[in-house]
C-alpha cells in the first residue's frame, strides 16, 4: 500500500500530459506540485474532489471518516441520477468530537463500518480520510482492512484529506484508490466484442441515460461507468472492456491511462454535448471496437443511426436560430464543457464572447481555438467583480454558468442558466442540445428581465414630479434655479424682473409665509428640483394659490 506522498507525487507524474512529457528526467520526478497558498482550496478541496467524484456509485455506501461538517448535505451534494438504490445519497459520518481528537478516531471509525454494515449491508463501503483524522494520525487503512476481513466486504480507503490540495487533486486520488483497491478484483458474467468503459461521467440529471438508448441500438454494452449510476461490482471487472471513452480529462485522465498500461484497454476523449460531437464520439467508438475485434459492419450502422439522429435534431433546432441571431453568451465553467458546451452554442447561432478555461487541459484550450478561433477569449480565472465588469462591456444576451456565479449575472441583470453538476435539466446527446436551447430561450425571454432592468417605481414618479413642477414653473415664468448654488439662491426671476441678493433677501422680497429659513438644496443631479422643502418656500403666492 503506497503512502499519500508517494501517490500524490505518482499522480501528478502523468505520461499523456505534454508539459510534463517535454520536461527532463530529473524535472519529471518532482511532479507538478505547488506549495498551497491560504484560500487555495477555497472552491473545493481534495476530499470534496475524492467525494463527488465517486459518489454516483449507486450501491456503496460512503462513510465521511471526521467531523460532521465534513458531511454536508450528501443528498444534493452532485445532481447525479440512479436507475437503482438511492443508498449512495445518504450521509454516513463518524462526527468526531473533541475527545476523538485527543484519543484517536480509529475505533470510533471500527464501530461507524460494523454498524454499516448491519443496517444497510451496501455492497461497498468507502471510507473518507479528512484533515482531521489525517493530521491526528488515524490509520484508515489498517481499519479499513480489519473491517473487510471482519466483515466479509470491501471496505475502501480513499486518502484524500482537504489540505493536501484542490479538488482536482481529489478527483484522481478517488481515481487512485479505485485503480489500488477495486478494479481488476471481479470478473463479468460474460463479455462481448462491444464492451466499452465510460469515464468521467456523472449522469447528471440522468444525462448518460440520453446517449444509452443509441448505444444499446447498436449493441455497444456499457461494461462500466465510473461513476455516474455505476454499481461497484462494474467497476470492479472493468478491466474487461474492449474501449474506453474519457469524458472529463481533468478529472481522471489517471484512471483511463493506467487503465491502458495494465489492461491494453485504448481510450479517446470525447463528448455528448451537441450534434456534432456526438456523432464524432459514436464514430469514434465504432472505430475503436471494430479495431478490437468488432465486426466491421458496426460501423455501416452507426453511421445510419447518426443520419437519422442529425436530421431529427437539427430540424428541432432550426427554429430557434432566429430568436438567437445576434445573441451573445458568455461562458463561465471548465473540463470538457469549456469547448464541447461552445461547439452546440454555435450550432444554434449564438456568438460566444468568452468562456472559462480554469478546470481546462491544455488539449481542451486547442479546441476552443479551433472552434473560436487564435484570439478566443479564454477566462483563466476572474473575480465577480471582472466577470460583471465582463457581462457589460461585451453586452452579453446571457450566462451559462454554475450556481456560484448567478448572483454576478443577476447583478448585472443578465439572463443565466446553470450548466454546471447541479442543474436540474440533461443536455446531453441529440435530444440534450434541443432542451438545452429550450432552455435557454426561456432564459433570454423571460419577462422578468425587462421588468429587472426598469427603474424603481419611486424614481420614475419623482421623475414626473419634477416634470409637472417645472412645467408650472415655464408656465408662470419662474426660474428659480438659475445663478444657484449650495448656499442658496442667488437669483428669482418673475416676469422679467430680477432682485439679487441672498436667498433670505429675496424671499423676503416677494413675502412667502415661512415658519423658518428656506433650506440648501443639496442634491447633485438636478440642483433644487428633488429639494421638496426648498421649492415649496420659494413659490410665490400666486404659484401657491394656483396649486
Amino acid at each position: 500500500m503506497t503512502s499519500l506522498p508517494t501517490t500524490i507525487l505518482d499522480v501528478f507524474n502523468e505520461p499523456g500530459c505534454a508539459t510534463n512529457a517535454s520536461k527532463s528526467n530529473i524535472e519529471r520526478k518532482k511532479g507538478c506540485t505547488k506549495q498551497l497558498k491560504p484560500g487555495g482550496a477555497a472552491g473545493g478541496c481534495a476530499f470534496d474532489g475524492a467525494k463527488i467524484a465517486l459518489q454516483p456509485f449507486t450501491d456503496v455506501a460512503h462513510l465521511v471518516h471526521g467531523p460532521i461538517a465534513c458531511e454536508g448535505n450528501s443528498w444534493d451534494n452532485r445532481g447525479s441520477a440512479s436507475s437503482g438504490s438511492d443508498l449512495w445519497r445518504r450521509s454516513f459520518t463518524t462526527d468526531m468530537s473533541e475527545t476523538d481528537v485527543v484519543f484517536g478516531g480509529e475505533k470510533r471509525l471500527y464501530r461507524a463500518v460494523k454498524e454499516i454494515t448491519e443496517k444497510y449491508d451496501p455492497e461497498a463501503i468507502f471510507v473518507y480520510q479528512t484533515c482531521v483524522p489525517a493530521m491526528i494520525g488515524d490509520d484508515i487503512d489498517m481499519v479499513c482492512k480489519a473491517a473487510s476481513e471482519k466483515f466479509g466486504k470491501p471496505v475502501i480507503p480513499i486518502n484524500a484529506p482537504g489540505f493536501v490540495g484542490s479538488k482536482n487533486l481529489g478527483n484522481k486520488l478517488a481515481g487512485e484508490a479505485l485503480l489500488e483497491h477495486v478494479i481488476g478484483t471481479g470478473e463479468p458474467d460474460y463479455t462481448t466484442p462491444y464492451d466499452i468503459n465510460i469515464i468521467g461521467e456523472y449522469n447528471l440529471s440522468g444525462e448518460l441515460w440520453q446517449v444509452k438508448p443509441l448505444l444499446d441500438e447498436l449493441g455497444i454494452r456499457i461494461l462500466s461507468c465510473i461513476s455516474g449510476d455505476g454499481k461497484y461490482r462494474e467497476v470492479a471487472y472493468s478491466h474487461r472492456a474492449k474501449a474506453a471513452m474519457m469524458v472529463c480529462s481533468k478529472a481522471m485522465i489517471n484512471v483511463a491511462g493506467k487503465m491502458r498500461q495494465r489492461y491494453g484497454i485504448p481510450f479517446f476523449e470525447g463528448s455528448f454535448y451537441g450534434i456534432g460531437d456526438s456523432s464524432d464520439s459514436l464514430r469514434q467508438i465504432a472505430r475503436m471496437l471494430i479495431e478490437r475485434g468488432a465486426p466491421a459492419e458496426l460501423m455501416e450502422r452507426t453511421q445510419t443511426l447518426i443520419a437519422r439522429e442529425e436530421t431529427k435534431a437539427w430540424t428541432a433546432i432550426e427554429r430557434f436560430k432566429p430568436r438567437f441571431a445576434g445573441k451573445r453568451v458568455v461562458l463561465i465553467t471548465g473540463g470538457v464543457k469549456s469547448w464541447s458546451m461552445v461547439a452546440a452554442l454555435q450550432e444554434a447561432g449564438l456568438e460566444i464572447v468568452g468562456t472559462s478555461v480554469k478546470k481546462s487541459t491544455e488539449k481542451d484550450k486547442e479546441r476552443i481555438k479551433e472552434l473560436m478561433g487564435q484570439h478566443a477569449h479564454m477566462i483563466e480565472d476572474m473575480s465577480p467583480h471582472e466577470i460583471y465588469k465582463m457581462l457589460k462591456d461585451a453586452k452579453a444576451d446571457i450566462m451559462l454558468s454554475g450556481g456560484k456565479s448567478q448572483f454576478v449575472a443577476l447583478k448585472a441583470a443578465t439572463p443565466w442558466l446553470d450548466i454546471n453538476q447541479e442543474r436540474c435539466h440533461a443536455y446531453m446527446g441529440y435530444v440534450g442540445i434541443v432542451k438545452l436551447m429550450e432552455e435557454i430561450e426561456k432564459a433570454l425571454y423571460n419577462p422578468i428581465w425587462d421588468q429587472l432592468r426598469q427603474g424603481a417605481p419611486w424614481d420614475e414618479f419623482d421623475w414626473k414630479r419634477q416634470a409637472k413642477t417645472g412645467a408650472r414653473m415655464d408656465a408662470q415664468g419662474v426660474d428659480p434655479f438659475r445663478g444657484a448654488n449650495t448656499d442658496g439662491v442667488k437669483t428669482i426671476s418673475i416676469s422679467n424682473k430680477s432682485e439679487i441678493g441672498d436667498g433670505q433677501s429675496a424671499i423676503a422680497a416677494h413675502g412667502p409665509n415661512l415658519v423658518e429659513p428656506a433650506k440648501p438644496c443639496t442634491n447633485s443631479t438636478a440642483r433644487g428640483l428633488a429639494c421638496k422643502d426648498t421649492l415649496s418656500d420659494l413659490q410665490p403666492p400666486a404659484l401657491q394659490a394656483a396649486e
